[in-house]
């Protein structure tokens, strides 16, 4: 959420950073009621101060005549008379801030001068590492996983529905292996506190890391409770400290957690549902960091790096793009995507998308610091990344490593896990 001193003061950053997300048409309108919206708030306190003042000033007459043994009947009558006209300004003014918290909900975070304007094709290649494997003779992964048996989506969708997974056997155990290789590393070589979060959150928790109400369609909600399965352990992981002050002492502050992952994603029907692509549960490892507002920038490329590890661990060649405005999340100031190549579809798969929110997050959730001993407390700065998502991770590595026998050649990192050195 912004500072509501920008509507009033620096109107201007808020329309020249949604024009560049290409959202100015679409937002304008929301600004400008806004503006409006203000200045009848700003008028409306006035008026209540002016008047409880007013009040304040009869309370004393009164007092002095009733000493004074003299008739205080008319300024009685007026304070009763400014009380009711208190009371309904109070009333206009609480429905106003109503209004106005909810229009601020909807306003996406301002991206970094250096973030790109534009659309998705004004993505930037910051860098590439390793030979993306160009072979038209690469099976799809639900082919290659269907025949060894460790993938089963015909009966995940007839247990679930469409966008279910089942894995079987050592597909089961390459999602078990997957995930403590991650975990492993992120704690033991990245120095991140590991937990295990709730799988459901209220709304709170979801409006805190702005889920809601923007994306409200697009996540699992129980019926008859103001609840949700989450989306991603940022949900949870990042509420951890709302309404908390957190010791400087402790910045930044890391912390990671495996989770099972649902969504929706309503408006991606029909768009990439084969295999692995786009499924509406998957397992995920997630990254968070705290940290204060003059080096998350840095904790950025540290965040992003420690994604990047992984993909190195497991050879999979692999890209990282800088999002361009109109491509970066609703939330997010600064997003970097990791994406690998998997030559089986032949497609570059996002595998991760590591983000700074600056302070957006931390103001709807009241996540705060203070440097020094009486300094004013200042919201953190939060980011978050996948370390990584595992279903196009496995699609990759299904199609990476096939072999000329039909095998699948396993990452020498991962074989301890998983026990064995190829699949098939």
């Amino acid at each position: 959420m912004h500072d509501l001193r920008l509507v009033r003061e620096q109107m201007h950053l808020l329309r020249d950073g949604f024009a560049r997300r290409g959202k100015l048409d679409t937002l304008g309108p929301i600004l400008d009621r806004l503006e409006g919206l203000e200045r009848d708030r700003r008028a409306l306190i006035t008026a209540v101060e002016d008047r409880k003042a007013r009040r304040n000033t009869l309370t004393q007459e009164v007092a002095q005549k009733k000493r004074a043994g003299e008739d205080a009947a008319a300024q009685v009558a007026d304070s009763r008379s400014l009380g009711e006209e208190i009371a309904r300004l109070e009333a206009d003014l609480s429905a106003t801030e109503s209004t106005v918290s909810g229009l601020m909900l909807e306003l996406p975070n301002i991206t970094r001068d250096e973030v790109p304007a534009g659309d998705e094709s004004h993505n930037a290649l910051i860098r590439e590492w390793g030979t993306p494997r160009l072979d038209a003779t690469v099976r799809p992964h639900w082919e290659v996983a269907a025949e060894l048996g460790i993938l089963d989506l015909a009966r995940g969708a007839k247990v679930s529905g469409t966008g279910f997974i089942v894995y079987r056997g050592l597909g089961a155990k390459m999602v078990r292996a997957l995930i403590n290789l991650m975990l492993d590393t992120h704690t033991t070589t990245h120095g991140y506190e590991e937990t295990w979060v709730p799988l459901v959150v209220n709304r709170t928790s979801m409006t805190g890391t702005t889920q809601l109400p923007k994306f409200e369609d697009d996540m699992y909600s129980l019926h008859g409770d103001d609840m949700f399965l989450i989306p991603t352990a940022e949900v949870p992981i990042t509420n951890l400290y709302r309404d908390e002050m957190i010791d400087a002492a402790e910045l930044p502050k890391a912390l990671t957690a495996y989770s099972a992952c649902f969504r929706k994603e309503a408006g991606a029907a029909g768009k990439d549902t084969r295999g692995l692509l786009r499924v509406h549960e998957f397992d995920k490892v997630e990254l968070v960091r705290y940290a204060a507002p003059d080096t998350s920038l840095a904790e950025l490329e540290l965040l992003t790096g420690h994604a990047e590890a992984i993909l190195k661990l497991l050879e999979l060649p692999y890209r990282v793009l800088l999002l361009a405005a109109g491509d970066t999340g609703f939330g997010s100031s600064k997003t970097y995507d990791l994406e690998v190549y998997a030559p089986g579809v032949g497609k570059w798969l996002e595998v991760s998308s590591c983000s700074n929110f600056g302070d957006f997050q931390a103001r709807r959730m009241n996540i705060r610091y203070r440097q020094t001993a009486g300094e004013k407390p200042r919201f953190v700065h939060t980011l978050n990344g996948s370390g990584l998502a595992l279903p196009r991770i496995i699609a990759a590595l299904l199609e990476h490593g096939q072999q000329a026998d039909g095998s699948i050649a396993i990452p020498a990192a991962l074989q301890p896990y998983l026990g064995t050195a190829r699949l098939g």
